[in-house]
Parts: structure tokens; C-alpha cells; sequence
């Protein structure tokens, strides 16, 4: 009888098995991308209930730094930051849609949270596998996919702090 109960609970065990979710496995996004490329990607954000759609060019070099172009789907453009090697954040150009100081703080973060090397502490990026990405942030969340890849080296001018004056 006692055998049967064992046999009974065991089996129970294996049919229902573990009610609790396995961690994600460790991923540094950054091992996900060249060191010199052009990443686009395709984000949802969320902010006061609402949900915008948004794409975003990523420009990638080892000798100048990161640029993050974000647009919406119409083709304007929402944000421009560029972030060079040494980490000082430069906003290129924002919209009534995010400000400079928003650009700055929280846009220029997550590229390095994303696309840096070593991810800083309080780093609130959940790679979910080497294309998706979800930001999570107290007041907004962005879901992020990629779309494509092209590595190579990128244009020099996209890592100027001013853009050129055209002749």
C-alpha cells in the first residue's frame, strides 16, 4: 500500500511537474552585434498606458562611438543621440516628442545598455533571445526587435559631434 503511494506521488510529480519558470539563461546583448555595423530595429513603447510604434537606426564603430537614430513610422524623426567612445552623450536632435534632457538620460543609457560593452549596474534591459529586447523603466517599457544587421565599418560623419556645413 505504501509502495502504491509512492508510485502514485511520483507519478503525480511527473505529470504535473514544476509550477515555477525557469530563469532566463545569461545573455550580454552586446556579444549579439558587431563592433562596426548598422542595426535597425522595430520598438514598441509604452508610457501613460499608451503604446507607440518606432524605429531605430543603431550606427555602431569602435573608433567613434554609437548613434541612435529613432523614428516613427512616417519617416520623422523623433531622436538623434550620439554617444562617443569615451561615453559622453551628445543629443544631435530631439522633437516635442522627447526632449533633449529625456534624449540624454534615459535613450542615451539604454544604447549603452543595449550595444556597450559591459552593461552598467542598474542596467534595466532583459535580453529575451540575441534579436528581442525589453526595457523596463518605472515609468515607461520599450519592446525592441531586431530587423537587420549590415556590419562594416560606418561613415566617420555619423560620429561628428556637429554636422558639417554644406558648401
Amino acid at each position: 500500500m505504501r509502495r502504491n503511494l509512492i508510485a502514485v506521488s511520483l507519478l503525480g510529480l511527473l505529470v504535473v511537474g514544476c509550477t515555477t519558470a525557469s530563469p532566463p539563461l545569461p545573455f550580454r546583448p552586446s556579444v549579439a552585434f558587431p563592433t562596426n555595423a548598422l542595426v535597425t530595429q522595430r520598438g514598441v513603447l509604452t508610457a501613460r498606458g499608451k503604446q507607440f510604434t518606432l524605429n531605430g537606426y543603431a550606427s555602431l564603430s569602435e573608433q567613434g562611438g554609437m548613434r541612435l537614430i529613432v523614428m516613427e513610422n512616417f519617416g520623422s524623426v523623433l531622436a538623434d543621440v550620439l554617444v562617443k567612445r569615451d561615453g559622453s552623450v551628445h543629443v544631435m536632435r530631439s522633437s516635442a516628442a522627447f526632449r533633449p534632457a529625456w534624449i540624454g538620460r534615459y535613450m542615451a543609457a539604454d544604447l549603452k545598455c543595449i550595444f556597450g560593452g559591459v552593461p552598467e549596474s542598474g542596467c534595466p534591459v532583459q535580453a529575451l533571445s540575441p534579436t528581442h529586447f525589453v526595457v523596463k523603466r518605472f515609468w515607461y517599457s520599450l519592446d525592441l526587435h531586431t530587423v537587420d544587421v549590415k556590419p562594416g565599418p560606418q561613415p566617420a560623419a555619423m560620429f561628428e559631434e556637429k554636422p558639417k556645413a554644406s558648401p
